[in-house]
């Protein structure tokens, strides 16, 4: 493997430091830091306030993950592009998330280029290149030349590691299959079911095509064998939710092989400690799967740094109530004692835990 620098992530006066002699050479990034508190977040609109960053800060991460939707490009026009970005870094709550805390990043579908964009988008490349110079990415790293723009990063020494996994769920995901929903429109549907006190899911349903896929097989083969390295805790940072059944919006759910094939990974890899962190939703909550699953799942959905969605969509594995504002996730890890446990937070603008899921990492063992 190629050691890249510190300049993998975006950071300023916090140095990473890089692992010596460390192996198997799988990640993208090796560090000696051990991590204690990781704060995540997605969906950011450039053009509005940013109060949430104070929050974040106080939280005093060590590493902050974009979980997707960073910008909203919305656009094929390059410029616009630049304009969107710029805005982001001229935000006054970045510009010092940036100068202190290690930043991370994989993108969704606005900052990929187009709502619920796939591999059809012509863009993706320039959206590649713009993405990746503003987050600081080197320039001869696999993220620039790979199918897609997925990475994984292991932080710590023996004992203390965390893989840090973000796969690109855009680049090669087959097209979307739309609800029945007979001669209503969407907008239509919606409306009659508020009107009959029922949940709202979104246009999407589950693609009963086996060959559907996010990831594409290249991608895949590279998650699976990112799961078989050594690791004392794992993060899966998924821009769509992948546990949620079901939201009807985008999510791993609507492609049945890809949701089963993590499933099957994580248990014939013997991928012990995995914890799922998700974006997208412009909701908070937090679901979990323990059903033929090779020990319970979490996903903890942290969404969004701006947005608010205003109804809640069903879930069948939801833990807990759902948290309806702009909201930021931290996970902070205890490494005292036999085995490291994970404290999962939604937390409020002004910092306040509104969710919250103690999780033993000695309970996640295949």
């Amino acid at each position: 493997m190629k050691r890249l620098s510190r300049r993998g992530l975006v950071t300023g006066t916090v140095g990473l430091g890089l692992a010596a002699g460390v192996a198997p050479a799988m990640a993208d990034v090796l560090s000696d830091r051990t991590l204690t508190r990781i704060a995540f977040g997605s969906c950011a609109r450039s053009d509005k306030p940013q109060p949430i960053w104070d929050a974040v800060l106080a939280a005093q991460p060590d590493l902050f993950i974009f979980l997707g939707d960073n910008v909203y490009l919305d656009t094929r026009d390059p410029e616009v592009m630049r304009q969107k970005y710029a805005e982001l870094a001229a935000q006054p709550g970045f510009q010092r998330l940036k100068a202190t805390v290690p930043i991370l990043a994989i993108w969704d579908d606005h900052d990929y280029g187009e709502n619920d964009a796939g591999a059809d988008y012509p863009m993706k490349e320039e959206s590649r290149r713009q993405f990746l110079d503003f987050f600081g990415v080197p320039d001869d790293s696999p993220r620039r030349t790979r199918d897609g723009i997925y990475t994984s990063h292991v932080f710590g020494p023996a004992g203390r590691r965390v893989q840090i996994l973000l796969p690109d769920l855009r680049w090669n995901r087959t097209p979307l299959v739309p609800l029945e929903l007979g001669d209503q429109d969407y907008d239509t549907w919606v409306d009659r079911r508020a009107a009959d006190g029922k949940s709202t899911p979104g246009p999407y349903m589950r693609n009963p095509d086996l060959t559907a896929t996010q990831l594409g097989e290249t991608q895949w083969r590279w998650l699976e064998d990112q799961l078989s390295a050594p690791a004392e805790i794992r993060v899966l940072g998924s821009s769509l939710q992948v546990l949620a059944d079901f939201a009807g919006w985008e999510g791993w759910i609507n492609f049945a092989h890809d949701h089963q094939r993590l499933i099957a990974a994580i248990r014939d890899r013997k991928a012990n400690g995995l914890i799922c962190l998700s974006g997208d939703t412009h909701y908070g909550e937090v679901s979990r799967l323990d059903v033929n699953t090779p020990y319970p799942l979490w996903d903890i959905t942290s969404s969004g740094l701006t947005e608010v969605w205003p109804v809640t969509p069903p879930n069948a594995l939801r833990v807990g109530p759902v948290y309806r504002e702009q909201n930021f996730g931290l996970l902070t890890i205890g490494w005292e004692g036999g085995s490291p446990t994970v404290l999962a937070q939604v937390r409020d603008v002004h910092g306040t835990v509104q969710l919250e899921q103690p999780i033993r990492i000695g309970d996640l063992v295949v």
